[in-house]
């Protein structure tokens, strides 16, 4: 038993590891298709942007053998204090913060910079798992809610402060593993109904979905009342109440939308529902990013000659559209194989997360499948155009020291929780 303890390898799960190491090795080869020139530079050029991408790369291999050293239960045991760190560097960002982009999201220093919104994420993980690893903690009561919400909603409205609205959005991804933790469903079911007629009546207008969600509404009273066989006489106010709630939302959404949105999220979305067509302006990187997917065909136009790519049609395209380079160079074929790997991935974090024997583990295996899926899907769905453009990474493929490290930190922090159940048994 002490040498499998002294084997920091021991019951880790290999699979979850091939699949990291195929995913950064995968990233790297496009980020550096996307960046390279034709100039014969060394690969291990650190002024270049594949070299850093290499540098960073070595150094994820450090944390995660730093991880696997650890003892599992450190990561427990100080789950509060690394939430707090983690808080204070995003507060802190107000004070020593650097702009790029229109957003105060990272630390200058000097020869890199350091973004905490994805050092926040298993941050975050970890205190709310902390929190649901009490047996006594019951998710259906409305005080245990509040504390789980606190958790999750302080880190969001730091980084949307920032203001970077595309990185908060993720922490969505948690109310997930809380229904899976207990958390009733209606929750879930009014967030998405909000963003529905949120969306609808950005498209239709006013009238038109206040009419239509009061009728819906109605149908379904009427529903219960004959069909179901169900009395609401006592229930009249609340009826009434959620009609004046719905109906205020619907209204304030023109507000919302015009004097809190700023005026790139107004165009995205403008975009995204046809109101404009701006393939020069906002919609530009999309456009192309689309017109560069198509491009590949079904095979792709091979490794290095995506002449769209190379030509530098989508802009920052190493970053948060080097989907599109895959889509270009690899084709459908590549694109779809992405997918598969990405929905494995996700799916084997889901099945050990089943396996695990504390909650603690549970939790946080759950929370990091959430927050995973939602980075493919959101990125994926950005770059091809469901979505808006709102700045999320591709996990293991975008460009960049923060994420990748904060991508690695959450994966092999589970890796390590799942593997010392092995030698606790």
């Amino acid at each position: 038993m002490r040498a499998q303890r002294n084997n920091i390898f021991f019951g880790v799960d290999f699979t979850l590891v091939f699949l990291y190491l195929f995913l950064i090795l995968f990233g790297w080869m496009n980020i550096y298709a996307a960046t390279h020139s034709d100039e014969a530079v060394s690969l291990f050029d650190f002024s270049t942007k594949h070299g850093k991408q290499i540098l960073w790369i070595g150094l994820s291999f450090l944390l995660v053998i730093g991880i696997l050293f650890v003892d599992s239960k450190i990561f427990e045991r100080f789950s509060s204090i690394i939430y707090l760190i983690s808080m204070a560097s995003l507060a802190g960002l107000f004070v020593f913060g650097k702009k790029i982009n229109g957003a105060t999201s990272w630390y200058d220093l000097g020869a890199t910079s350091l973004q905490p919104s994805e050092f926040a994420k298993f941050a975050t993980v970890l205190a709310l798992a902390r929190l649901l690893n009490d047996k006594q903690y019951d998710l259906k009561l409305f005080k245990n809610q509040i504390k789980a919400f606190f958790i999750i909603f302080l880190p969001a409205v730091l980084i949307t402060l920032q203001p970077d609205p595309g990185s908060a959005l993720i922490y969505t991804a948690f109310f997930f593993v809380l229904y899976r933790e207990g958390l009733p469903i209606y929750y879930i079911a009014i967030g998405g109904f909000a963003i529905l007629v949120f969306i609808l009546t950005l498209a239709f207008g006013f009238n038109i979905v206040l009419l239509s969600t009061y009728t819906i509404f109605s149908l379904f009273i009427l529903y219960i009342i004959y069909y179901r066989k169900k009395s609401l006489k006592f229930q009249w106010m609340n009826i009434m109440g959620l009609y004046a709630i719905c109906g205020l939302f619907i209204f304030s959404v023109d507000y919302v939308y015009n004097n809190i949105f700023e005026q790139r999220h107004r165009d995205r979305f403008n975009i995204l529902l046809g109101k404009s067509n701006d393939t020069r302006g906002v919609g530009y990187n999309t456009n192309q990013s689309v017109l560069t997917i198509k491009s590949g065909g079904f095979s792709g136009k091979g490794y290095l000659q995506g002449d769209r790519t190379q030509g530098n049609f989508v802009p920052e395209q190493h970053t948060d559209y080097i989907f599109s380079t895959i889509g270009e160079e690899w084709g459908f074929l590549g694109t779809s194989l992405l997918i598969i790997v990405f929905t494995f991935f996700v799916l084997r974090i889901i099945q050990l997360a089943e396996r695990q024997k504390t909650t603690f583990s549970r939790v946080y295996g759950y929370g990091i499948a959430a927050i995973f899926f939602f980075h493919y899907l959101i990125n994926i769905g950005m770059v091809i155009g469901l979505f808006p453009t709102i700045g999320i990474p591709l996990p293991f493929f975008s460009y960049g020291g923060s994420g990748l490290w904060g991508f690695t930190i959450l994966l092999f922090i589970f890796i390590k929780l799942d593997a010392s159940k092995s030698y606790e048994l």
